[in-house]
């Protein structure tokens, strides 16, 4: 089953949000929260698997949120989904550099919207290969203040700075393997270590760790 908690300042949105996930089998809607600050209340008190969180909120905003719940411990296992109305705004790329996992605009199609939860619950970046693009040319290309090379890039192997390229261009783990001419499995592993090694939460931080360190740069993509 997987948990969801929401988090937005609109019931009429979360209203919406819930009646469509608890419409599913395998997905339960374990709390709501009007703001950050409760967003991350509940966040402590249920620990689920997907936090839906809106990018604009009162008290405490969706990026600060996200930034505070992928910095506790205890909530490692929380996957943080921005939603936005506004696609590719200003705050996205904050958002994934605080620890989002992606981001949803809110007037995406029911199913792809539930298809996007699951794909957060497992773990997997909600960045397409065009929406990585685009992100890259509006964001990434002129690296925020703090930027520069992680010194843990020299603890990976070849294999690994190729898997984190190949990632950082939107590619999925079959679609890397295809390319390195590697099994899937052996690609999915490239990347979950270069993830523990990076520090990464997950395929959106590589994202941006690639790009910000100078692994991957954005003429090439």
């Amino acid at each position: 089953m997987i948990r969801v908690l929401l988090v937005d300042d609109q019931p009429l949105v979360r209203s919406g949000f819930r009646a469509l996930l608890d419409a599913e089998d395998d997905i339960e809607v374990v709390a709501e929260a009007a703001d950050g600050a409760e967003g991350l209340a509940m966040a402590a008190q249920h620990v689920p698997d997907v936090a839906l969180v809106d990018v604009s909120m009162p008290v405490l905003d969706g990026i600060e949120a996200t930034r505070r719940i992928a910095a506790d411990p205890a909530l490692a296992r929380v996957h943080v989904v921005i939603l936005t109305n506004y696609g590719l705004d200003e705050y996205v790329f904050d958002a994934l550099r605080a620890g989002a996992a992606g981001f949803l605009v809110k007037d995406i199609l029911p199913e792809d919207f539930l298809h996007a939860v699951r794909v957060a619950a497992r773990g997997d970046a909600l960045l397409a290969p065009s929406i990585t693009r685009k992100l890259i040319s509006r964001y990434v290309a002129q690296p925020p203040p703090g930027a520069g090379v992680n010194p843990r890039l020299t603890d990976l192997t070849n294999r690994e700075c190729e898997a984190v390229a190949l990632v950082a261009k939107g590619l999925s783990n079959n679609e890397i393997a295809d390319r390195m001419v590697i099994s899937p499995l052996t690609a999915k592993t490239h990347v979950n270590r270069a993830m523990v090694k990076l520090g990464a939460r997950d395929r959106a931080q590589l994202v941006v760790l690639a790009y910000e360190s100078g692994l991957v740069i954005p003429r090439d993509s």
